[in-house]
């Protein structure tokens, strides 16, 4: 698993403005800072993809290189993560997209809740690596359910799970039902409260970014 703030970086000024309750006021800083993000974790997963040779006509010779053999597909997770599936987009800008609706239900008396899955779009996924691309990862169900949805349209060779906040219930959560995935975090937060919110996370993101909802 790779953690972004396990060495320091400017990438903890970013996670720190996500918090930073006076920033949050600031929505279009707060959806930047998401976007920074997730430049910087589009930037550490690159590292681990599969390149091969190439040759470019520069204007005075022929400079060899070493470029990607195949994009990967970003799959953003609605609402909360569009903005840090806009990082991903900037670095890898000619990869394929899919978008899921998935979000937690009205929560019960006891604070459970059901998974709610209303919209999904993808391309094929045969053989491809695809980036599971969700701002806040607290119990992991949510992405659970988003991932076994896409096995309807392909098999993909490599999976990749891309979160900035995350809660360490909800990653022993994924590593158990999706051993074959890595694991691309900005930060691991303490844990869960009583309503399966992550502490001490930062908040609604989906808010936060784009305003309350009804």
């Amino acid at each position: 698993m790779f953690i972004l703030t396990s060495t320091n970086t400017i990438a903890n000024h970013f996670i720190a403005e996500l918090r930073d309750v006076t920033i949050q006021q600031d929505a279009m800083r707060f959806r930047r800072n998401m976007e920074r993000l997730g430049e910087v974790l589009a930037y550490e997963i690159s590292k681990t993809l599969h390149y091969e040779k190439a040759f470019i006509q520069s204007p005075l010779a022929i400079a060899k290189t070493e470029l990607l053999s195949q994009q990967p597909v970003l799959v953003a997770i609605l609402r909360a993560s569009l903005p840090f599936h806009q990082g991903f987009i900037n670095v890898f800008d000619k990869a394929q997209n899919a978008f899921i609706g998935a979000y937690r239900g009205k929560h019960r008396a006891d604070e459970t809740f059901d998974i709610q899955m209303d919209y999904l779009a993808s391309p094929d996924l045969t053989g491809k690596t695809i980036i599971l691309i969700d701002l806040m990862l607290a119990t992991g169900k949510s992405l659970l359910k988003s991932y076994e949805a896409l096995l309807a349209y392909g098999k993909p060779a490599k999976v990749i799970i891309a979160a900035a906040i995350t809660a360490p219930e909800g990653l022993a959560y994924l590593q158990r039902n999706m051993p074959e995935a890595d694991f691309f975090v900005g930060t691991v937060d303490d844990h869960l409260n009583e309503k399966y919110y992550i502490v001490p996370g930062l908040g609604d993101a989906g808010d936060l970014a784009f305003g309350l909802k009804l």
